[in-house]
């Protein structure tokens, strides 16, 4: 697993967010434009709701504490619930879950493998990040699917189903070791560059460089200030 932390050498090229200062003033975002086609959003989201089951799968075999594996199964659950509601909404359009997750597969992996830490903290947090920062951008950018399919995603992944107690037994190992939340909070901020380059991914761009970055500042500045939030509560600095 080691290999991994070798390999993050290179900078990410995520999404520049601009100081809030300097974003427009109530400026409003047509995600309509910016929005995936409703089959590859479907597609994308799970596949990402699959790799969120598959990695806490992964937590369930290496925690020591019984309570925790159990706590930790019941979140795999969920996601994998989430995936299979997915699923559902594809085959409900007449379309193959396979065929549409498959264009995704092969970058979601990569991005899975990037995420396992060096133990089963590390990778708990992981998903705690990745799953987070994911779940409130395709939440948000379901505004822009046309139809009813929309509310449902939206709906579907905004249930947190296991998320509070993650948090839980992260705080819990925080406070029972003294140097593993500085450790946690360098590879929290390690995954945040490959994660919105995953969300960036989804989008549906013109290939202007300036025009789509002020198109997307303001949905990328709410999710970086969700997932702040998020590690402000486990005293981890974002």
């Amino acid at each position: 697993m080691a290999s991994w932390f070798s390999r993050r050498a290179a900078p990410v090229d995520a999404p520049k967010l601009k100081p809030r200062r300097e974003q427009a003033t109530g400026m409003r975002v047509d995600l309509h434009e910016i929005a995936p086609d409703l089959l590859p959003y479907l597609g994308q989201v799970a596949y990402l709701q699959l790799q969120a089951f598959e990695t806490l799968s992964r937590v369930v075999q290496e925690v020591p504490s019984l309570a925790n594996k159990e706590t930790i199964a019941l979140a795999a659950g969920a996601a994998l619930s989430k995936h299979q509601a997915v699923l559902a909404e594809i085959r409900r359009h007449d379309a193959a879950p396979d065929e549409v997750m498959a264009p995704f597969a092969h970058a979601i992996d990569g991005f899975q493998a990037v995420t396992i830490g060096r133990d089963w903290q590390e990778t708990l947090l992981g998903v705690y990040v990745t799953d987070g920062l994911l779940s409130d951008f395709f939440i948000r950018l379901a505004q822009g699917i046309p139809g009813d399919v929309g509310p449902r995603a939206a709906s579907l992944l905004g249930t947190q189903t296991g998320t509070e107690q993650i948090a839980g037994i992260l705080t819990q190992e925080i406070e029972a070791d003294a140097t593993l939340g500085s450790r946690l909070a360098m590879w929290g901020r390690m995954l945040v560059g490959d994660t919105l380059l995953v969300a960036r991914s989804a989008l549906r761009l013109s290939g202007n460089e300036r025009s789509d970055e002020e198109r997307i500042d303001p949905v990328f500045s709410e999710i970086i200030g969700a997932h702040t939030r998020r590690m402000d509560a486990l005293g981890l600095t974002a």
